[in-house]
């Protein structure tokens, strides 16, 4: 499965679902992962790239994140609760609702995505607190 997005030049964004939690799942507690995910579903807790491996998140239309968010790229069609902290791109979509900091490399935001807190760009790349 894809994401639906171009790679760009120099964009090292995974284009690829390694997991999924589905539409109607919940997970409660914190979530590591390398590669790309994808949430559908909700997800109770902190979602965590693994240090090692650089990771994609993408929260879909029906999904939603309460707890902060690490990743190395991120793609939201849904919403967070909590605050973001991306190395590299934010893609917040139409329908992104983000209710929290969001720190980040690069970021994109398509109108009608709302953002209920500061935006904080990185002054050297790929720090991530």
């Amino acid at each position: 499965m894809r994401f639906g997005r171009t790679k760009q030049r120099g964009d090292p964004v995974q284009e690829r679902i390694d997991c999924l939690v589905g539409s109607g799942t919940t997970v409660t507690g914190d979530l590591t992962f390398a590669g790309g995910l994808r949430i559908d579903g909700h997800v109770e807790g902190d979602v965590i790239v693994s240090p090692a491996i650089p990771g994609t998140l993408v929260i879909g239309d029906g999904g939603s994140v309460a707890g902060d968010v690490r990743v190395s790229h991120l793609i939201v069609f849904g919403r967070v609760l909590g605050t973001v902290y991306a190395s590299g791109l934010v893609d917040l979509r139409i329908s992104a609702q983000v209710d929290g900091d969001v720190h980040y490399g690069a970021i994109e935001i398509e109108k009608g995505a709302v953002v209920e807190g500061h935006l904080v760009k990185h002054k050297t790349a790929g720090a991530m607190q």
